[in-house]
C-alpha cells in the first residue's frame, strides 16, 4: 500500500490502545508501519535495481523483529525520551506486521518467505492506492477533530474529565479495513470463478487473474490459454462477455527472444513478472535488427504499458541494448 495508508494505520493502532504499552507510542508505530519501505533507497541504483529489491528482505517475516527494533532505537535516540522497551518492541512488531498484511493484499505481491524462498505471494484484493480505504481513514481522522471542537464549546469554562479522542474512530478504521478486504476477497473469488468457467476459442483457461479496480464489483480479468491471453473486464455480479475483451497472441519462438531472455535486465524482470507477454517486431535500425518487448499483464498491455522490458537484438543474435521502464498501470 501507499505510505499514507501505512502511516495512518500506525496512528490508528496507537490510538486504539497500543499507546498504553509505551511512551512515544505514536511515532514508534507510525514509523514502524512504514519501516519495511526503507528499501526505497535502492531506487538510487535505477528502476530495475528498485524492482529487484523493492518488497525484498525488509518485507519478510524473518526481518520483522529487526525492523521493529530499528524503529524503537531511532525514536529513542531522536526524541531522547524514555520508552518501555518491551512494550515498544511488541507494539512496533505489530505495526510492521500491519505493513506486510496490507502489502500482501495487493496485486503487486510480497516475498514474505525470504531468504528461504523468493516466491511472490499476493491476494490480488486491492490496488497499491485504494480510494475506499483512504476515505475511511480520512473520516476516522476528521471525526475526532470535530468532536474535540464540539466538546470544547460545550464544556467551555467547566471542569470535565479529559476524553480519549480518536479511540473509537481508530477502531472503526481498523475494522473497516478487515471487513473491506474480507468483502473484496468474496468478490474476487466470484470474479475468478467467472473467468474459470468459460471456454476461450475452444480452450479452457490455464490461469486466470482478476485485477482490482476502483469499483469493488468490477475487475480487470486476464485469462491465459496455450495460444493467447485475453484481457477483459469482469463484473462479480453481472454477466461476463469475453467477446468484448482483447486477445493478445503469444509470440512465436524466435532467436531474438531467447537472446533477450538471457540478459540480466530480462532475468530480473522475469523474477517479478507473473503474467509475461512477449512481443518481437522489426526495429528498423540497424538493418534487420529486432525489438523484443516483455510486458506484465497485471499492470498493463502493449496497448497501455505498465512495466516493460525491451531489448534491441541484431541479426547475429547479439543484444545491442536493454531497458526497463515503469509505466502507469491501468485504473491507478
Amino acid at each position: 500500500m501507499d505510505p499514507l495508508t501505512h502511516t495512518a494505520t500506525g496512528l490508528f493502532l496507537s490510538r486504539a490502545g497500543l499507546n498504553r504499552w509505551t511512551p512515544q507510542a505514536a511515532p514508534i508505530l507510525m514509523l514502524a508501519a512504514n519501516a519495511p519501505d526503507i528499501d526505497i533507497v535502492t531506487v538510487s541504483g535505477g528502476s530495475l535495481n528498485y524492482l529487484h529489491f523493492h518488497r525484498h528482505l525488509t518485507h519478510s517475516l524473518a526481518a520483522m523483529p529487526v525492523m521493529a527494533i530499528m524503529t524503537v532505537l531511532l525514536v529513542r535516540l531522536v526524541s531522547r525520551k524514555p520508552v518501555a522497551w518491551g512494550g515498544a518492541f511488541w507494539a512496533a512488531l505489530i505495526a510492521v506486521a500491519s505493513h506486510l498484511l496490507l502489502d500482501f493484499t495487493n496485486v503487486y505481491g510480497i516475498r514474505l518467505l525470504l531468504p528461504f524462498s523468493a516466491e511472490w505471494l499476493r491476494l490480488d484484493l486491492t490496488g497499491i492506492f485504494d480510494f475506499w480505504i483512504w476515505s475511511a481513514f480520512l473520516l476516522a481522522l476528521v471525526i475526532p477533530f470535530l468532536a474535540r471542537l464540539v466538546n470544547s464549546e460545550i464544556t467551555s469554562g467547566k471542569s470535565r474529565r479529559p476524553l480519549h479522542y480518536g479511540r473509537g474512530a481508530a477502531w472503526f478504521a481498523l475494522f473497516f479495513v478487515l471487513l473491506y478486504d474480507g468483502g473484496r476477497a468474496v468478490l474476487h473469488s466470484r470474479a475468478v470463478a467467472i473467468l474459470e468457467s468459460r471456454l476461450y476459442q475452444g480452450e479452457t483457461a490455464a490461469r486466470v487473474l482478476a485485477v482490482p479496480g476502483l469499483n469493488p464489483l468490477q475487475w480487470r480479468g486476464v485469462v491465459e490459454t496455450t495460444q493467447f491471453y485475453l484481457v477483459s473486464d469482469v463484473d462479480s455480479t453481472a454477466d461476463f462477455h469475453p467477446e468484448r475483451g482483447i486477445v493478445f497472441y503469444k509470440a512465436a519462438p524466435d532467436p531474438a527472444l531467447d537472446a533477450a531472455r538471457r540478459t540480466a535486465t530480462f532475468q530480473t524482470f522475469l523474477q517479478f513478472n507473473q503474467f509475461p507477454l512477449w512481443r518481437v517486431s522489426p526495429a528498423g535500425q540497424p538493418d534487420d535488427a529486432k525489438r523484443v518487448d516483455l510486458f506484465d499483464l497485471r499492470f498493463g498491455s502493449p496497448n497501455q504499458a505498465g512495466f516493460k522490458a525491451s531489448a534491441l537484438v541484431d541479426p547475429r543474435g547479439d543484444v545491442l541494448s536493454t531497458s526497463f521502464q515503469f509505466g502507469r498501470p491501468p485504473g491507478r
